[in-house]
């Protein structure tokens, strides 16, 4: 599945890839859409150099080749994720960038895991430095992929919640996933609630006029993290705040990481959250399956942002 000259998906016969000595050759069985895909194929976020530029950043299926010393054989059912060029039949990645699914999740589940918990693991406990008891997290899109991953990873730390959604439906989804603060970003003010308990950590994905009007409520020493500015991209912040409660501001991306950076990002999420999602103590929602071709109506659901958790496509 390719972009055309003129940004349209594509589903063309394309050379199967090559397999370097270090690579894991997978065929694919579902592949999870991102908001990342959404930008690429209107043309801005292309995949990073030697990645397919093509979309799909998480992928899960089986291995058909892999080396001697990476512990995988043909057969075994992995997860992996990708710079690019998970929409297609078969992918290569580092071997470092491959996991093998937790036991007990299906294929379509597997495929969802990757990217999401790769960012929130990154931001909430790398970036962050960690959370503990007594933090307070701020999320707005609590129902996106990301949203929920972000908020059952701070419920595990002992955090109190605060998240905005735009639905009854996705209030009631974050409620029972553990949110305390749920609010209507359409109907309801969030900045009284922000005031009354100020955040410790944010992870933000929205940006715009409001999260300068948020920021000023951080706690002494307090993280905001910037992972995406759907709201806009600018925002005024007093900088005096800054220096005097010792605030950082981070901004933060996974998909131009390292190879290494990744696999360890990848080696702790096996290590610390697979058991989890084993024990069905973690979730991961599937909004909606659709199979590969029809791609365009997946990508529909992303953008009138209709879904609570993700959405994944399938290769039969």
């Amino acid at each position: 599945m390719i972009l055309d000259d003129d940004l349209n998906f594509a589903w063309r016969e394309m050379p199967n890839p090559v397999r370097k000595s270090d690579e894991v050759l997978i065929k694919v069985q579902a592949a999870a859409v991102n908001r990342a895909d959404l930008m690429q194929k209107d043309g801005c976020y292309a995949s990073p150099e030697g990645w397919p530029q093509w979309c799909g950043l998480e992928a899960a299926g089986e291995v058909i080749e892999a080396p001697e010393d990476s512990g995988f054989c043909p057969g075994d059912k992995v997860c992996a994720l990708l710079g690019g060029g998970g929409y297609s039949e078969r992918v290569t990645a580092p071997s470092g960038m491959v996991i093998p699914i937790p036991k007990g999740l299906s294929m379509v589940e597997a495929a969802s895991l990757p990217e999401v918990w790769s960012t929130v693991y990154l931001n909430l406990q790398l970036e962050a430095g960690g959370m503990s008891p007594g933090d307070v997290f701020y999320m707005q899109a609590g129902a996106s992929g990301v949203g929920l991953a972000a908020i059952q990873f701070a419920k595990q730390m002992g955090a109190e919640v605060i998240t905005t959604i735009d639905s009854p439906e996705k209030a009631k989804f974050v409620r029972d996933l553990g949110a305390d603060y749920v609010l209507d970003y359409r109907t309801e003010d969030v900045r009284p609630v922000i005031e009354a308990h100020p955040p410790s950590v944010a992870l933000d994905c929205i940006g715009g006029k409001l999260m300068g009007e948020c920021f000023r409520h951080m706690v002494f020493g307090g993280r905001w993290i910037m992972i995406a500015t759907m709201g806009g991209s600018e925002s005024l912040i007093d900088l005096e705040t800054v220096w005097r409660k010792r605030i950082r501001l981070i901004g933060s991306t996974l998909r131009s990481r390292t190879p290494e950076e990744k696999s360890a990002i990848l080696k702790a999420l096996q290590q610390k959250l697979w058991p989890l999602f084993t024990a069905r103590k973690l979730i991961t929602n599937i909004h909606a399956v659709f199979p590969i071709k029809e791609v365009e109506e997946a990508h529909g659901v992303l953008r009138r942002a209709e879904n609570i958790g993700k959405v994944v496509l399938t290769f039969q």
